[in-house]
């Protein structure tokens, strides 16, 4: 059993230490047995996971008013945490903005989860935007004390090169990393020139999510619950390949999961990982996703090789995923 977890790294240039592994909350916490979700907060951040990523779900294409970061918040009380025992990463999101500017979305989000401060967060669910409007609401949220620094979600690279461009010139605070859908199937973004260059010089951080496909790649191939967008359209592809990843993991006497958190580690950009758990059971499993990688990483790299699915289906600078970007002014 793995007992701790490798030395923290910065989130990006100017984003919190953080622990390789992160819980993320989507459909997770409101999904889990009270007493397991305690149990899961406790182990975890014993383990040395420090990155909870938390969100109040109730905009745009998330209308269900899910009460999973309040249960996530309520798990966290039960279990003693104290609140430098975690580095809290909210979402911001885009769909009714500006009419719910970040204040406001902040301002519920905190104050649902019963915390000050948001260590950081990503603006998710790009959409086209006033880029300088975004830029400078969320410098006032950093200056104003709710937040600690910033990341965005998938954002079309030039979208994401012109707010880091926009924060520069005016002095403000750049986002510190991305988050990308990334694992064995999905690289085209987090491995492309793009945004891989401003990792390989150390400019950006990266936050890999999405990292089992909704379970599809840890072993649940038939999954039933809610998941993400499929960018490129190609999920059924990745569902006729968990069989192989099954295999490829018995090869390396692990399980789909440990897998597929070794692969991503083995990318020396990745800063964190996130992924969901039910059962104590799975986060013990995924643990050991830090073994394998320790001991196999490499390896793993090339045999999955073949299984990189969106190549040539979405294009690495993100625009196959999103609307066509706006320009700043």
């Amino acid at each position: 059993m793995i007992r701790s977890l490798p030395p923290r790294r910065p989130l990006g240039p100017r984003g919190p230490q953080v622990s390789p592994l992160g819980l993320g909350s989507w459909h997770i916490w409101d999904r889990v047995e009270f007493g397991e979700a305690v149990a899961l907060v406790r182990r975890a951040v014993d383990a040395g996971i420090n990155l909870f990523d938390v969100a109040y779900y109730n905009m745009g294409p998330h209308p269900d008013d899910s009460p999973t970061d309040l249960i996530w918040a309520r798990a966290v009380r039960e279990a003693g945490l104290q609140r430098d025992d975690y580095v809290f990463c909210g979402k911001l999101w885009l769909w009714d903005y500006p009419a719910q500017d970040f204040t406001q979305q902040l301002k519920v989000a905190l104050d649902r989860v019963g915390i000050e401060k948001a260590d950081t967060a990503v603006i998710g669910d790009y959409k086209s935007i006033d880029i300088p409007a975004v830029v400078d609401d969320v410098a006032r949220q950093i200056a104003e004390g709710r937040l600690g620094s910033w990341g965005t979600n998938n954002w079309p690279f030039a979208d994401f090169e012109a707010a880091r461009a926009y924060a520069a010139r005016h002095g403000l605070p750049q986002p510190s990393f991305v988050q990308l859908k990334y694992g064995i199937a999905r690289r085209a973004m987090a491995e492309g020139p793009h945004y891989g260059g401003l990792f390989r010089r150390g400019e950006l951080g990266l936050q890999a999510s999405d990292v089992f496909e909704g379970g599809i790649l840890a072993g649940n191939k038939h999954t039933t619950r809610q998941i993400g967008a499929d960018p490129g359209g190609i999920r059924q592809a990745i569902v006729d390949a968990a069989d192989e990843v099954t295999r490829i993991a018995r090869g390396f006497d692990a399980t789909p999961a440990q897998l597929g958190i070794a692969f991503v580690l083995s990318n020396p950009a990745v800063t964190n990982v996130l992924f969901g758990a039910r059962r104590l059971s799975q986060l013990e499993d995924n643990l050991g996703g830090l073994e394998l990688f320790a001991k196999h990483g490499p390896e793993v790299r090339r045999a999955v090789e073949h299984l990189w699915i969106d190549r040539d289906k979405v294009n690495p600078d993100g625009t196959k995923l999103m609307p066509a970007p706006s320009k700043p002014a």
